[in-house]
């Protein structure tokens, strides 16, 4: 077995994951095997052909073993790649997803000098948009310490630390002053959505980030009601939301005087993140 290649532990590994029920089994596999070999993913193919360290076997087979029980790949290897970065992610915090990419992307069409994300989980908004603004300064608040202690190593891995404050508040519990942009990616799921998540989302990804319970919409209620104490005349709130979402969530941005920009759609055309303005005064 110390002779073997990395083609045919990969072969094991991507059984192993499809007896499981593993859909993206051959995807996984090789995620789990260049983290394994200490090689980038997009390197592995390279070192398929080459005898695999004896050292390699225990933490791909463990590895393997913790994505058959459905562990996301992210929390197995320990970061995600979003906005170009690696992200650290743990249990404690949700997995960023690629539909939150078009938040930050809406976020970086205006200039803002100081931000502020809600519920920051891995910091992932707030850290992409402040190391594309240099000058820009921003405060990250969460309900989970843990979360916090995550996000607060992102900024020190992005060199960000000088330009990022991270707080425990619940919404703006703890937040008194105003900013250009104020960003949230917040709990949506309605409670009776809840079953119907992935093994990967429910089983292993904080309740708490995922759903506020009831319709889904509490959280952009909070949010609203504070905007206007805590946004400048002329700032943006920007919100991801789920698909069914949108009119709602116009709706509540609206009944506190914001003006409501057309919602922008991820790439499969699904509605996805509202953005509103608050009027020059």
């Amino acid at each position: 077995m110390s002779a073997a290649t990395g083609n045919a532990l990969l072969r094991e590994g991507i059984v192993r994951l499809r007896d499981a029920g593993i859909e993206s089994a051959p995807k996984d596999a090789r995620r789990l095997l260049a983290h394994a070999l200490g090689v980038a993913p997009d390197r592995l193919t390279l070192a398929l052909h080459d005898p695999v360290p004896q050292d390699a076997y225990p933490r791909f087979r463990a590895a393997v073993e913790q994505r058959a029980r459905f562990q996301p790949v992210a929390q197995i290897i320990g970061q995600r790649q979003f906005w170009g970065r690696a992200f650290k992610v743990t249990r404690d915090t949700l997995d960023p997803r690629p539909e939150t990419e078009i938040l930050v992307a809406a976020a970086l069409e205006a200039p803002f000098d100081t931000i502020l994300d809600l519920g920051t989980g891995t910091g992932c908004i707030l850290l992409s948009c402040l190391c594309a603004r240099p000058s820009a300064r921003g405060l990250g608040t969460d309900v989970s310490q843990a979360a916090l202690a995550v996000a607060q190593e992102n900024a020190q891995l992005l060199d960000l630390s000088a330009r990022t404050e991270l707080r425990l508040s619940d919404w703006f519990d703890a937040v008194s002053d105003r900013y250009d942009l104020i960003v949230s990616n917040p709990p949506y799921i309605a409670a009776a959505e809840m079953a119907g998540l992935s093994r990967d989302v429910l089983e292993w990804e904080p309740h708490g980030a995922l759903s506020p319970g009831g319709d889904g919409l509490d959280a952009y209620r909070m949010i609203a009601k504070g905007v206007m104490a805590h946004l400048n005349p002329g700032g943006r709130v920007i919100v991801e939301i789920g698909p069914t979402q949108a009119a709602a969530v116009c709706d509540v941005f609206a009944k506190q005087g914001l003006d409501v920009a057309p919602v922008r759609n991820d790439l499969d055309g699904r509605d996805r993140v509202v953005i509103a303005r608050r009027p020059l005064d």
